[in-house]
């Protein structure tokens, strides 16, 4: 086992040889195989139909058979098995730097190099052998985790989840930990992050957690990811830009193609074309429509005659075109008439005619 030369070192952990090196400690090779293939230490998990079709017992006899080897591990942990007090050491360190609990995925990242399911299942099989820790197992709520017993055991660690889910219900959109924390004084933020990561009714996205089934912090379809990206950028991107962005992100599934998000952009009412393959988002002030239609919002909404130069900086406020693009629409369409040296008003009379021979 190989560890720092300074005391207050944490232990590095060979986890492989620590698994290979504890198993080696039960006897009967039966009851090793049915440890290995139930925890999943060298191959998949398997179930205990499974392992008894394999060894010729029933199920419920591989079952009686899982618990007893466990508790003999269990029992033998503090003063016969190798290695337990550097994994002790090394688990109990990383677990309170997470946050006094972890989801066996996180704690794994710190132990080993490729995090690999193979990893995280060697990391739950040996964090239930200590009995300074409250495991928690997989369910349709919890991820598979484990805390320190000292500050709770299993059941409190499912209460203290369920009551951070619930006051994120209570808020009604997607908060921090330290905002989370301020309802649940007892907890310091970093303990609520963690908790979170628990459940599985709770999703994050940059530094905010919130319902899993709210798209701002867990978005399901390219429309979402989209407006998210924009949402973050505050400003108008190119298509081109936004699929680099979405690539480039801590979104799930974000190998979509560029035309993919194209496609979106068109259909999605809360994207509005501003320029050559440049969206913005409603919800900032644009509309839809031509440069044509946003000089007559422009002129209707000023109520006035209204000077080319001021024309001009409204539309290009709202699209982003060239000067000349929006120069040939008020001088070239009939709706828009001269009524002093380049000042322009909106011909209503002559939209109207226009908008019947459509």
């Amino acid at each position: 086992m190989e560890s720092s030369a300074q005391s207050t070192a944490v232990p590095v952990i060979n986890v492989e040889k620590v698994v290979s090196d504890i198993l080696a400690t039960i006897d009967r090779e039966r009851e090793r195989e049915i440890i290995s293939r139930r925890f999943g230490l060298f191959d998949r998990k398997e179930t205990l139909e499974q392992i008894g079709e394999l060894l010729g017992i029933t199920r419920e006899r591989v079952r009686q058979l899982e618990k007893a080897v466990m508790v003999r591990l269990q029992m033998a942990a503090s003063k016969e098995l190798p290695h337990m007090s550097d994994i002790e050491e090394a688990l109990t360190h990383h677990i309170k730097e997470l946050g006094n609990i972890a989801r066996i995925k996180d704690l794994t990242a710190k132990l080993t190099t490729d995090n690999t399911k193979i990893d995280q299942s060697r990391v739950a099989f040996l964090s239930q052998l200590v009995e300074a820790f409250a495991f928690v197992g997989e369910d349709d709520s919890h991820h598979q985790s484990v805390g320190i017993a000292e500050h709770h055991d299993a059941k409190q660690v499912k209460e203290h989840v369920k009551s951070v889910v619930g006051h994120i219900k209570e808020i009604g959109q997607p908060s921090t930990p330290k905002q989370i924390q301020e309802r649940i004084e007892q907890f310091e933020h970093d303990h609520v992050h963690a908790l979170a990561t628990v459940s599985k009714k709770l999703a994050t996205l940059k530094g905010v957690w919130g319902l899993n089934r709210w798209p701002t912090v867990n978005p399901k379809n390219i429309r979402d990811k989209i407006y998210l990206v924009l949402e973050d950028k505050e400003k108008p991107m190119h298509f081109s830009e936004i699929a680099k962005a979405i690539e480039s992100s801590n979104f799930k599934r974000k190998d979509v193609t560029t035309q993919a998000i194209h496609n979106e952009l068109i259909k999605d009412r809360r994207f509005v074309l501003i320029g050559r393959g440049i969206y913005a988002l409603k919800e900032w002030g644009y509309s839809k429509g031509t440069v044509a239609d946003v000089i007559a919002d422009t002129l209707r909404e000023a109520g006035e005659p209204m000077h080319r130069d001021e024309i001009m900086k409204k539309v290009l406020g709202r699209r982003q075109v060239k000067e000349t693009t929006v120069l040939l629409n008020l001088q070239g369409k009939p709706q828009f008439k001269r009524v002093a040296k380049a000042t322009y008003v909106l011909d209503e009379e002559a939209l109207a005619k226009k908008d019947k021979t459509k």
